[in-house]
């Protein structure tokens, strides 16, 4: 396994990190094989384990916590807060110092840890003040139950707007950004990278990829498995278009062949080619079987040719995605009415 450090927080990670958002009711309800599947990821070299409180609504902050006993000073922790906990609950989200204050305890108390070594806003909150969620986010750094802090999904704009507000009103800053990021959504690469490649943020990339269109199990003439995200989500996941699916269907065959060409497989060339950009940190991959987790160990090995990657290029440009809709950030657009 390679190590690279996180942004400029010093702690060395590896560059898989292992995500669990498939562990719990979400996706493997088999808290022993989730548990197996967090061992063999340690057992290879991963150090960085990436999680959010809202995954199975705690679920999998528990199965992490049974994971770990044992191993929890060999690993870099991470976790997520500010997504709805309960629906009907206004009080139980966002990113207010209210909710930060009751979601950490909340966090800390699941992964049966005293501390967490990196706390990351989930995803923007426009109803609260920057200033009140960054004052809240050192406080937990003073009180030693956070190491560092990051957001995830933030647009470029607002990354630069954090780091203003931490210097000015001297708070601590986020040192890690978490962003989508596949060689099928490419977005991140005119704004999002660049300028976490300014501020010297650790990045850390979910979705590698892309949903599962990027592991090769979705291809041409062959019938979905019914128990996959295809069929379960299929508009989250790009299968309820048909426009989409055909396109995403005809460039899965062209990488499949650029893989072969490489010599490796179609998951190891995607996770490869987000690895490749030299702002991105550590790769996250989401195993919901241990068959998945096996057959995407081995992409720290691959090193893509720059040929390779001109070819994959050709196919999807840099800085666009195939679905327009993959990226997270919607044009400033007035609507009225």
């Amino acid at each position: 396994m390679e190590y690279t450090s996180l942004g400029r927080t010093g702690m060395r990670v590896s560059r898989l990190c292992l995500g669990t958002m498939m562990f719990g009711a979400w996706g493997n309800p088999d808290h022993d094989a989730c548990v197996r599947m967090v061992h063999r990821a340690l057992d290879a070299g991963i150090n960085l384990v990436d999680t959010a409180d809202v995954y199975a609504f705690g679920e999998s902050e528990a199965i992490l916590a049974k994971a770990l006993k044992g191993r929890r000073d060999d690993v870099v922790l991470a976790t997520k807060f500010g997504e709805a906990m309960d629906p009907d609950a206004p009080l139980r989200r966002g990113a207010s110092r209210r909710w930060i204050i009751r979601a950490v305890e909340d966090s800390l108390r699941r992964l049966d840890t005293d501390y967490l070594d990196l706390y990351q806003m989930h995803r923007p909150d426009p109803s609260t003040d920057p200033d009140e969620t960054l004052g809240a986010l050192s406080d937990l750094i003073r009180q030693g139950k956070v190491r560092a802090i990051g957001s995830s999904a933030l647009p470029a704009e607002a990354v630069v707007e954090a780091q203003w507000i931490a210097e000015r009103r001297g708070h601590e800053r986020f040192t890690v950004e978490q962003l989508a990021y596949s060689a099928f959504a490419r977005h991140a690469e005119t704004a999002a990278l660049p300028t976490c490649g300014r501020y010297g943020l650790g990045v850390l990339v979910f979705s590698p990829l892309n949903g599962g269109w990027l592991t090769g199990k979705y291809r041409a003439g062959q019938a979905v498995s019914a128990d996959s995200r295809a069929v379960r989500n299929a508009e989250h996941f790009d299968h309820a278009d048909a426009a989409v699916r055909a396109a995403k269907t005809a460039l899965v065959e062209e990488f499949a062949a650029i893989a072969g060409d490489a010599g490796c497989s179609l998951p190891e060339l995607a996770l490869a080619f987000a690895l490749a950009h030299p702002n991105v940190t550590s790769a996250i991959i989401g195993p919901r079987t241990e068959e998945q987790l096996e057959s995407q160990l081995g992409a720290c090995d691959v090193r893509l040719t720059p040929q390779t990657l001109t070819r994959l290029d050709a196919l999807v440009p840099p800085g666009t995605d195939v679905n327009p809709a993959d990226s997270p950030y919607p044009r400033p657009i007035l609507h009225r009415g």
